[in-house]
Formats: structure tokens, C-alpha cells, sequence
């Protein structure tokens, strides 16, 4: 799959390769694919309104910048530090990827 969260050791990297050989070969399903995931890889940690702004500042960024940088909208980003909404699915991985490699890991 397109996971590219951080294995958790080397083996598990080694079984989450071979099961993407064997995904891409047709001989493992999909959600036989997304079990492995699960198995193998790092979770992506929740961003709770206090960790996209601290994020966001720490980066020097305003808030219009960040939604562009990750393709959302200025009032998506809004609501994510207003606490409103929580950020999930691409956009958290988007946000773990900046922080972990810096804004320029995505440019």
C-alpha cells in the first residue's frame, strides 16, 4: 500500500516488505494488505488543537500558508486549532511527516 509510516524494527519492516511484494503480485488481498499495515507500522499520532498550533508556530507559518502547503482550506486549519475539528487520514500524516522531516519533506 502507500503507507509510508516508520516500522517499528527490522523485522517488522522486512514482513511489511514481503507483503507488499505479495500484494503487488496479487497474492495477498488488499485488506489482508491493511492487516499488515496495522501490524507493522507506527500509528500516526492524533494532532489535538494545541499540536497543530504549537506546529504551525514552530514553523513560523500562518495558517493560510500551512492549508496550502497540505491542500486544505484556511478555515479547515481554523477549526483544527479551534478544536472544533480534529485532523485525520491524509492530513494527519501530512502533519506527522512536517513534523518529523520539516515543511520541506512535502514542497
Amino acid at each position: 500500500m502507500a503507507n509510508k509510516a516508520k516500522p517499528r524494527s527490522r523485522l517488522l519492516e522486512a514482513v511489511h516488505e514481503s507483503a507488499g511484494d505479495l500484494h503487488r503480485a496479487g497474492l495477498i488481498t488488499k485488506r489482508r494488505m491493511a492487516e499488515y499495515d496495522a501490524l507493522c507500522l507506527e500509528p500516526v499520532p492524533d494532532y489535538d488543537a494545541a499540536a497543530v498550533r504549537a506546529l504551525r508556530e514552530k514553523l513560523k507559518l500562518s495558517q493560510t500558508v500551512l492549508a496550502a502547503a497540505i491542500n486544505t482550506s484556511a478555515s479547515t486549519v481554523r477549526s483544527w486549532e479551534g478544536g472544533a475539528k480534529k485532523p485525520n487520514g491524509t492530513a494527519a500524516k501530512l502533519l506527522n511527516l512536517i513534523d518529523r522531516k520539516g515543511l520541506e519533506a512535502i514542497l
